[in-house]
Order: structure tokens, then C-alpha cells, then sequence
């Protein structure tokens, strides 16, 4: 990577160009995210996964810079205009903005006004107003009368068309705007369709105004989203009569200030530069830059979300019943083994219009008492309170806990390619209720068989850069898995996939070669897995786990490069490798500072002990019981000032959605935190975290519901 490329991401990073070139190096050379801030601490200096994933991001963006620039240089050295200080200021270009600005005088484009007065000879008429070179404008036009210009004035007006471009094209005169531009407000007025339904929801964008740099990304997005669907304008409140004056003052300071005759000229040509061609131009570019800012925020809102709702707590290997509610269709109820496969299922009719309840109550009894059940998941949809109020009628064993359970993205699922796979024998229904059941066991297994766009996790999803979003929420889902780990012999191959340096194809090997031989017994017997090599087990080894193996290192995160060093400590002490994992009184006696070796320094030293003490550890507490208010089942039932349990569902930039067990979520808004001059709900709230709220406000109309945090 090139130098200039190295100092701008340290500089925007806040690290070390050293780093950043360390980081740059190891991912061509094929690392992971994941595997760099894990295993590569000293190449990095310690960066975290963030820093690395920032890093990467912006690599990548050179990369396609570079390829940009290529095409750049290659046009322009074709027309004929390339010179040694063009080429110099085109390759120094570290911004995509300064980079298509210096291009813009060069790309090919439509016909325009001023390619017409080009066509009829009036350029040279343009280059001498340009560089005020003449005094008398309409005695020089006159000379360029001809079959295509009608008069002086039809030549003076192509000149100043040619003016007019090459100053909406020139990157000062364009610079110098947005800097204005960023500075005002935008502004959102209500246009004629902006009546109906579908049009309230933008109401508060009727008639609005706010400095574009202060815009909350939230706000942001919604205006566009309007304006796209046609129900405001949009404009900057940028003075036309201001901007005029300094492009004009700014003009003849590069020249000199000409002659009234031709001053006039060159005002009209500014003006219409101005409201022709730059104004919306730089509109568009100053809310498209404000947008990207939006997005990058959103989309970190997104990645926070995602990564709790794949990190929430498990209940483990349990047997369980898992239930997908109805109310006419019924409830479709599975019974799922302590691994999670299918071993049952029926449907109860409970509700109306059917109301079975007797019937529903012994059937799920009998299936508790047959499958030794020892917790029971509700999907959260319809019906879902409902069913949760059956199930607590049911007899059941001491010991069996009820959860509600997440739906989001469920449906997705079953009719998916991955849920025709598992069950070709099933319908939708019964891969939903197993979906329910086995995010109860294990959200991240089960969860990363979904689109993470499909799981409910922000707002406005479909209106942000969606290359940024997927690349987020990917590098999500990579996180995730890897810092929990994978079991090599029970995941599945969506799991596996999110594995560092495995993917779809190396997943499919990896479950074709368990499935023809049996369960692994080693990590290195991943090294006769069908195209699995060298590198590609240096990058997945460390995170898959394996109980139960010959070598109890193999189900730790020590990565197999590391035995070594393990063996080397345990001999220090006169056990062996077994003795030592595990046993935290042996691991205190060991002295980091004695084990470091050129590759392995005290991070990773470091790092080996603590594995070592908790080997295979899970990060992830277990999920505990929670039950909604017994007496709320609608918006008609609440009152302000009632205080009630909820579970937070989503988190916005301005505030928190929270389930409290009817149809409609409540908002904490980030006013009704308890915390003043809070600029990030995330810092006090967590998705799914139970809470307790007050009802502080109602709009039965709308069905909104204000919440404020109690506790």
C-alpha cells in the first residue's frame, strides 16, 4: 500500500503508521479480522478487532481509489491534457470528493449549452473574457458573427454558457460552496401530496429547518426518505445573491478586476453558473456528504444491535418444547433433544376461534412428561402473550422455565433454502416453532442462518449505503461466532461459514468429511478436509472447539501454533499439559516473562494463561426467566404513570424500543433516560436487557406509547 495511503488511515484512526502497515501487510497475505486482533497482537500493537476492521475498510477504500485513478490518468493522457502537474496532484489524492473534482474539466459528457458554443467558435471569445483580456466584450463579439451566431449578443451569451461551466467544473470554485453550503440549514418544506395516512408519519418534516451539520442521522434519513417518496422538498437556505459576490470577489482576485462592461458580463456568467449548475450540484453533494455521515452512525447503530442480540444468553443444551402461536391457524408445538433436533410435533388449538383449551392443556402436558422438557420457548408474535398465559395453566415438573422468544427475521428462515435443507419433510410452520425453540438454546447457531437485515435490528436499514451495512453486519457475525467459538462437531454449516478463513465452500467440506468419518478427535485433522490447507487452518484452528478431544488444548482457544509454549510451561512445573489446563493455582505459578519467544510475545503469553485457566469458556451469561405485566394485554389498558416490566427490543440513536407485552412498543426517548446531556442510549441500555418503565404518554390515535426508564 502506498505511503500516502498508510499516513492518511493512521491519521484518521488516531495509530501507527506501523500499525496500519503491519495490518495492510497480514491481509494480503490472507488474515482475518478476527485472527489479526486475536492471534497477531504483536504485529498490531495490541489493536482490537474495531481498530483492525476500520483499518481494513479503509484499505479497501484505496484499493478501489487506486483502481479509480488509474482510469483517470488513462482518459486524460487520451485526450491529449495530462500534465506532470495534473498526474502529481491526481495520484496524491487521498479524498474521492478532491479526486473527482480534479477530473470533472475531463469527463466525458452529455452535450450541453456550452458544448454548443464551442461548436460555433466562440471558445476563444470565452478564453479572453475569462482571463479579462479585453475591455470592450461587445465590439470583440461582434467578430465572431457568423451562419451559427445570429448577433454579438448570441456570442456574448455563448461565451458566457462556456464560463459558466468551466466554473461550476473548477475544484476552488466548487470547495469554496460547499464550505458555505455545510454551513447553513436544510430545509424541508411539505409539497401537495403530502396529505393522508401515509403522509403523518412525515408531519414533523412539514415545514422544518436545521443546520446540516447538526442533523441527527435519524432525522436525516427520514427527510430523504420523504423527500424520495414525494412528500417534502428539499433545499439549503444558502444565500444565491452571496454566494454570487464572493464566487465574483474570489474571481478577480485570481485576475483582476475588469472593466464595467465586462464585469457585467462575467456577474451574469457567475449567476448563472451559480443557479444552473453549481447550486444543485453542490446541494446534492453536501446532503449526499451529510447522508454518508448519517449512514456511518446508523450502521454502528446496526453492528451494536446485532452483536447483543447474537450475544444474548443461552440456556444451553436443554430439552425443549418451542412453540409458534396462532390464533385460527393454531399453535404449532415441536419437542426438540438437548442438540436441538427434531423429535416431535403437533398442533393445539387453545385460542379461538377453536378454543381446545382442556385438549391443548393435556397434549402439552403429555409432551412435557414423554420428552423430559426442561424449558419451553413462546415466539413473541401473534398470540404470543396469549400462549404464554395457556402454558402457565399447564401442570408442569418443577424446574421447567418459560421464555418469550424473539420471531424477528423466523419466517425468513423457514422459507429459506438452509430450513429446506435441515427439514425437507416439514412445512414453514414446524421449521418456525424449531427456529423459536433453538434460539431459546443457542441465538448465535441459529440466528446466523438469517439475512442479519431480516432480525429487527435498526431503523431505516433499507435507507443507508447498503455495501457499508452488509460489510458491518458481516463483520458482525464474524465477530460474534469467533469470540464465542464453534463447535467443530455439532455446527452447522452457516455457522461454520462465519468461521475465520472457512466460508460456505470449506463449511460443506468440513460437515461432508465429519458426516463420511465421524466426529473430528483433533484440530489437525481438519488438514485432510477437502481443500482445506495450510492457510486456511492457521486462520480457523484457534476458534473451533472440540470436547471431549485427545488434546484438551484442542477445545480451548489456544491456537495449535501455541501448543508448544503450553507444553513448555507445563514442563516448567512438572506436570503435563492436561494437569495444566484448567487448574488456576497452576497457571499463577507461571511466569509470562520466561516464555516469551520471537513470534510470541507477553500479549500472547498473556493471553495462552487466561485461556488456560478457563479453557473453552463461554462469554455469554445464561438466559434468565422474565415475564410482562399479568393485567396489560392492550394499548387500552394502560394508563400514565403505570409502572410496568419491558424488554428492550431495538436501539435507536434517539432513544430505545422496548416490549411490554402488547401489540405496540414503547420509546424511551433519550430524554427519559435518566441521564443528562446523554448523546448514546447504548451506554445505559442493552438489546433485550429487562427493565422496568412508567407509561409517561399516550397516543391512542397513533398507538405510540412514551415510556420513561425506572430502573
Amino acid at each position: 500500500m502506498k505511503e500516502i495511503y498508510i499516513k492518511n488511515i493512521a491519521s484518521r484512526l488516531d495509530v501507527k503508521e506501523w500499525q496500519v502497515e503491519n495490518c495492510a501487510r497480514l491481509f494480503e497475505e490472507g488474515a482475518t479480522i478476527p485472527f489479526i486482533s486475536r492471534y497477531r497482537k504483536e504485529r498490531t500493537g495490541g489493536l482490537d478487532e474495531v481498530a483492525v476492521a476500520e483499518i481494513r475498510h479503509w484499505t479497501q477504500v484505496f484499493e478501489d481509489m487506486e483502481k479509480r485513478k488509474a482510469t483517470i490518468l488513462e482518459t486524460i493522457e487520451g485526450l491529449g491534457k495530462l500534465t506532470p502537474e495534473l498526474k502529481d496532484a491526481i495520484e496524491g489524492c487521498v479524498d474521492a470528493r478532491e479526486l473527482e473534482d480534479l477530473y470533472l474539466p475531463y469527463r466525458p459528457k452529455r452535450r450541453t449549452r456550452a458544448t454548443a458554443a464551442k461548436e460555433a467558435g466562440l471558445e476563444p471569445l470565452a478564453d479572453r473574457m475569462y482571463t479579462v483580456s479585453l475591455a470592450d466584450p461587445l465590439r470583440e463579439a461582434s467578430k465572431y458573427v457568423n451562419d451559427k451566431v445570429a448577433t454579438p449578443e448570441d456570442a456574448l451569451s455563448g461565451a458566457r454558457d462556456i464560463i459558466a461551466e468551466r466554473l461550476s467544473e473548477t475544484a476552488s470554485v466548487r470547495e469554496t460552496l460547499r464550505g458555505i453550503f455545510n454551513t447553513r440549514r436544510l430545509v424541508a418544506k411539505a409539497t401537495k401530496k403530502a396529505t393522508g395516512p401515509e403522509a403523518a408519519k412525515y408531519k414533523s418534516y412539514f415545514d422544518y429547518s436545521e443546520p446540516i451539520s447538526r442533523i441527527a442521522p435519524h432525522r436525516l434519513l427520514a427527510m430523504l426518505r420523504a423527500e424520495e417518496e414525494g412528500y417534502i422538498t428539499l433545499k439549503v437556505d444558502a444565500d444565491a445573491e452571496k454566494c454570487g459576490k464572493k464566487l465574483y470577489y474570489d474571481f478577480c482576485q485570481e485576475r483582476r478586476y475588469p472593466a464595467a462592461p465586462l464585469a457585467e458580463q462575467i456577474h451574469e456568467a457567475i449567476d448563472d453558473a451559480y443557479k444552473r449548475l453549481l447550486e444543485p450540484s453542490i446541494t446534492n453533494e453536501v446532503v449526499a456528504q451529510a447522508k454518508e455521515k448519517a449512514d456511518i452512525e446508523s450502521v454502528k447503530i446496526f453492528g451494536e444491535n446485532l452483536r447483543q442480540l447474537l450475544l444474548a444468553s443461552p440456556v444451553g443444551q436443554k430439552r425443549t418444547l418451542a412453540i409458534d402461536p396462532g390464533f385460527r391457524t393454531g399453535c404449532k408445538v415441536v419437542c426438540l433433544d438437548a442438540q436441538g433436533n427434531l423429535l416431535h410435533n403437533e398442533t393445539i388449538y387453545p385460542h379461538p376461534p377453536v378454543s381446545e383449551k382442556v385438549k391443548s392443556i393435556r397434549a402439552v402436558s403429555d409432551m412435557i412428561s414423554k420428552y423430559g422438557i426442561e424449558v419451553i420457548a413462546i415466539g413473541s408474535g401473534t398470540a404470543g402473550r396469549e400462549t404464554e398465559d395457556f402454558i402457565k395453566r399447564v401442570p408442569k415438573p418443577q424446574g421447567v422455565r418459560v421464555f418469550m422468544v424473539s420471531e424477528d427475521g423466523a419466517s425468513i428462515y423457514s422459507a429459506s433454502d438452509i430450513a429446506r435443507e435441515e427439514f425437507p419433510d416439514y412445512d414453514v410452520t414446524v421449521r418456525g416453532a424449531v427456529s423459536i425453540g433453538r434460539r431459546l438454546m443457542d441465538p448465535l447457531a441459529e440466528l446466523v442462518k438469517i439475512d442479519p437485515k431480516s432480525l429487527g435490528v435498526g431503523q431505516y436499514q433499507h435507507d443507508v449505503d447498503q455495501t457499508l451495512l452488509k460489510e458491518k453486519l458481516d463483520n458482525t457475525v464474524e465477530s460474534c461466532v469467533n469470540s464465542v467459538g464453534v463447535n467443530l462437531n455439532t455446527a452447522s454449516k452457516s455457522l461454520l461459514s462465519y468461521v475465520s478463513g472457512i466460508g460456505p465452500a470449506l463449511a460443506e467440506n468440513i460437515i461432508e468429511y465429519r458426516a463420511e468419518n465421524g466426529p473430528y478427535r483433533s484440530r489437525k485433522e481438519l488438514l485432510k478436509v477437502k481443500r482445506l490447507g495450510d492457510k486456511a487452518f492457521e486462520q480457523c484452528a484457534g476458534f473451533l472447539r472440540i470436547p471431549g478431544a485427545d488434546n484438551p488444548l484442542d477445545n480451548s482457544a489456544v491456537h495449535p501454533e501455541s501448543y508448544h509454549i503450553v507444553e513448555k510451561m507445563a514442563a516448567s512445573l512438572g506436570v503435563g499439559t492436561t494437569e495444566l489446563v484448567g487448574n488456576k493455582d497452576l497457571c499463577a505459578k507461571v511466569h509470562p516473562q520466561d516464555f516469551v519467544e520471537e513470534d510470541f510475545g507477553l500479549p500472547t503469553i498473556n493471553d495462552i494463561l487466561k485461556e488456560l485457566v478457563k479453557p473453552g469458556r463461554d462469554p455469554r451469561s445464561e438466559a434468565q426467566e422474565f415475564s410482562f405485566a399479568d393485567d396489560i394485554h392492550t394499548i387500552d389498558d394502560l394508563s400514565e404513570g403505570m409502572e410496568l416490566p419491558g424488554i428492550v427490543t431495538n436501539i435507536t440513536a434517539f432513544g430505545a424500543f422496548v416490549d411490554i407485552g402488547i401489540k405496540q412498543n414503547g420509546l424511551i426517548h433519550i430524554s427519559q433516560m435518566g441521564v443528562r446531556g446523554l448523546s448514546d442510549p447504548g451506554k445505559v441500555l442493552k438489546l433485550h436487557q429487562k427493565v422496568r418503565v412508567m407509561v409517561v404518554n399516550l397516543d391512542f390515535e397513533r398507538g405510540r406509547i412514551g415510556l420513561r426508564l425506572v430502573k
